[in-house]
């Protein structure tokens, strides 16, 4: 006993005094970029994750190891590893090659980790770079408008008409850039012009409820554009274009005589590594005539990204961007009549001047043992001036504290906390009002075998004034009110086959209104909005059933991805038109049908939206030619289960009981051809035709329809009478690689020169032409 004692003292005594070896080494792909988020994993021991830069760190005792490294979208790599007594062992690079995956696509937002497209839970598109240059986007509203499953309206984005027609008051789509909110504190819109196009990495869109994730504004869906930090070697984009609108079919609707309107745009980009220094600067010159009397607009933009990477702190990193812009223009809502559309009415027009800034200093760091914390932080401004006296200024303040843990099978843990707080000053407009808004969320994506599981929930408080959340928990005869409120999500996807995917998904959703949804006061184009604070919070959830078909055909990777989903809504807000007399009016004069009458927001009760997807979609080279390609039909029946609602009374459809300002049929289409040096593209959109609007947008204001015959619209009812089919709008462009840094493009969008409507009264542009001159070096 004694013996073995002693023994046992002298191991522990060796034991407690030696040390681990410390092995230090870097992950880089074949062009020598580093991986981030790489694991590595030594046979027996402690793995580590390589940090912003690639590097690791790993602690070994003496001994023989085999080392593997993975990461997604790469081929594991494997090495024999010897460690000695305390000495550093400083390890050679090594690069990973490239894998060829099923479909060739990793997305971030659908869990804020990296996944394989196919592998994902939920329905989620793409937009790569290369459509933003080729199409020579000008507006980010422009290029998201190709995405299958998506509308635009005024700026207002509904996927799978999960939305109508509010002018940009309030969004149940989330427009994230770099994981960071990017809606405005006061109306709660997305100014899609605000957006830097210059600097895109890629742009995800998840389709569905997200709320569980990304909170209050994600009940039916997520747009998130990650832009790009520096490679190892410098890089400049140059984009110069300019542009002129052609005559419209109906040449009454042209306002101007001799000489088109034009349009001229101009970025540059620039991103370079100076030491630790990451460092990206870009800018944005436009300015736009207008095919729309006096509708012009002249916008300057400038953004910048800085991130430095700690030579002291391994895995540290830290940084801010930034991006500003200042608009100036003028507007219309309503048009003069049919037969000038592109006239405002009363041929006036509210001229604007707005500017709008983010800064956003954040905190990253990797500790070597799968562990990784990130704190993001912005500032955001908006300041919209006018020549109607309505003016506003919002501040938004944001911060999300995000703790992720990746455990060596294949287990990710995602959880964190998110605060906002914002104030609205404004004279007229929507008053003085502050918000704020808590977010507790936790995610687990698991992949076992041929399943990947995912499962998340979200806390979430909010408060507008003295307006607050509150949760029912009932308890038995009695019910407890809680300021949180829940929302959960889930999701499964099996790999049937080696490239079919099964995927099936329920999230539920929660939107508090924002501040021009319950206390907006204005006229615009002489259309009167009227505040409603008593309007309430939206709930909601969705479901889908997937399956997604990976395709292959030499070099070129794509999929077909069909699916069928489910979503209901309860006390839904939309703006709804109608006469808005207060209770003591019992005998409204002719003034009063004036005065009162106007938009406003309200509560519909429950809704429901049914539909069905197919989305084609894929990149590469078949022989000699690339292909790229981005397609999909989408069929939606969005129903108000509420039949009896003053909502249903004021449409012009109220015997099928579908929801205004909304499409049943979607369909999108383009394709690029590469050969050499000469790509050809094409565009297709369709809508069809949108059967129920407010009623009063086609009839005359007044009830007495003989002896008062006011229009708000005037000649709208023939002008959808004529105009029943739906809207097909096709876009072409051509572009040849003149040299290695240059590329010349001529785009021409609505080849047809058809005449088409975003929503009543808003008639898009005719036939235009632009040349295009890209630079890279």
């Amino acid at each position: 006993m004694r013996t073995t004692l002693i023994f046992l003292f002298f191991a522990f005594a060796c034991t407690a005094f030696s040390q681990n070896t410390v092995v230090i080494g870097r992950v880089t792909d074949a062009q020598g970029e580093g991986i981030s988020g790489a694991l590595v994993k030594p046979d027996s021991g402690q793995a580590a994750i390589t940090d912003l830069q690639g590097g690791y760190e790993l602690k070994l005792w003496p001994g023989k190891y085999i080392v593997t490294i993975s990461s997604l979208g790469y081929k594991p790599a494997s090495f024999p590893l010897t460690v000695g007594d305390s000495t550093p062992v400083l390890m050679k690079v090594i690069r990973l090659e490239e894998e060829v995956t099923e479909i060739g696509t990793v997305v971030v937002t659908a869990g804020k980790f990296e996944q394989k497209i196919e592998e994902v839970t939920i329905s989620m598109e793409v937009i790569k770079p290369r459509l933003v240059e080729s199409k020579n986007t000008m507006n980010m509203e422009h290029l998201v408008d190709q995405v299958p499953g998506v509308s635009m309206m005024d700026g207002q984005i509904n996927i799978r008409c999960g939305s109508g027609f509010s002018y940009g008051a309030g969004s149940r789509v989330l427009l994230l850039v770099d994981d960071l909110p990017m809606l405005s504190a006061d109306a709660g819109d997305v100014k899609w012009n605000f957006i830097a196009i210059e600097n895109i990495e890629q742009i995800e869109v998840i389709k569905g409820a997200s709320s569980a994730l990304f909170g209050s504004s994600a009940l039916n869906g997520v747009v998130n554009v990650r832009t790009a930090y520096p490679r190892d070697e410098p890089q400049t984009t140059i984009n110069i274009s300019s542009g002129m609108y052609g005559k419209p079919g109906r040449k009454d609707l042209a306002w101007w005589d001799k000489r088109n309107p034009v349009f001229t745009n101009a970025s540059l980009l620039h991103s370079r590594k100076i030491g630790n220094l990451d460092l990206v600067v870009g800018g944005n010159v436009f300015s736009d005539e207008g095919y729309r009397f006096l509708e012009k607009e002249q916008r300057y933009r400038f953004n910048y990204n800085l991130r430095y990477r700690s030579r002291k702190i391994e895995g540290l990193s830290f940084g801010v961007n930034g991006n500003y812009m200042k608009v100036e223009g003028g507007l219309f809502i309503l048009w003069h009549n049919a037969d000038s559309a592109y006239y405002p009415q009363g041929l006036t027009i509210q001229n604007y001047s707005n500017s709008r800034v983010t800064i956003d200093p954040f905190v990253t760091y990797f500790d070597g043992k799968g562990n990784r914390h990130s704190l993001r932080t912005r500032y955001y401004q908006t300041r919209n001036t006018n020549d109607t006296q309505q003016e506003s200024t919002a501040d938004l303040y944001y911060g999300e504290y995000q703790y992720q843990k990746r455990f060596e099978k294949e287990l990710t843990l995602t959880s964190g906390l998110a605060f906002t707080y914002s104030e609205v000053s404004s004279d007229s407009l929507y008053g003085d009002h502050f918000s704020s808004n808590l977010g507790i969320f936790v995610q687990a994506d698991k992949k076992w075998k041929k399943f990947t599981f995912s499962f998340g929930g979200r806390a979430e408080y909010f408060k507008v004034d003295t307006a607050e959340t509150r949760f029912n928990i009932p308890l038995g005869k009695d019910t407890l009110q809680s300021p949180l409120y829940p929302v959960f999500r889930t999701g499964v996807n099996y790999q049937l086959l080696k490239y079919t995917f099964l995927r099936a998904s329920f999230g539920q959703g929660y939107r508090f209104p924002a501040i021009a949804e319950k206390y907006i006061k204005t006229k615009v184009s002489g259309l009167t909005i009227l505040p409603n604070p008593s309007v309430q919070p939206e709930t909601g959830w969705s479901t889908e059933l997937g399956l997604k078909q990976a395709v292959k055909i030499k070099e070129w990777k794509g999929y077909i991805d069909v699916s069928a989903f489910w979503m209901e809504y309860r006390n839904m807000i939309e703006f709804n038109f109608d006469y808005y007399f207060p209770e003591w009016l019992t005998n409204p004069t002719f003034v009063d049908y004036l005065v009162y009458f106007g938009a406003k927001s309200i509560n519909l009760g429950r809704t429901r939206i049914t539909g069905a997807e197919l989305t084609v979609a894929g990149s590469g080279k078949i022989g000699p030619v690339e292909m790229n390609i981005l397609a999909g039909y989408t069929y939606t029946k969005p129903i108000n289960l509420n039949r009896d609602s003053a909502y249903v009374e004021t449409g012009t459809d109220d015997s099928t009981g579908i929801l205004k300002y909304r499409y049943r049929h979607n369909t999108k289409f383009d394709v690029e051809f590469g050969y050499k040096k000469v790509s050809l593209g094409f565009s297709l959109r369709y809508n069809s035709f949108m059967e129920n609007i407010d009623k009063r947008f086609v009839e005359t204001l007044m009830y007495d329809q003989n002896t008062y015959p006011l229009y708000i619209l005037p000649g709208l009812k023939d002008y959808r009478r004529e105009h029943n089919k739906g809207d097909l709008v096709m876009d072409g462009r051509m572009a040849v690689q003149v040299s290695k840094e240059a590329r010349l493009s001529l785009i021409c969008n609505n080849l047809l020169n058809a005449e088409y409507s975003s929503r009543p009264g808003d008639v898009q542009p005719p036939r235009n032409f632009s040349l295009q001159v890209l630079v890279k070096f």
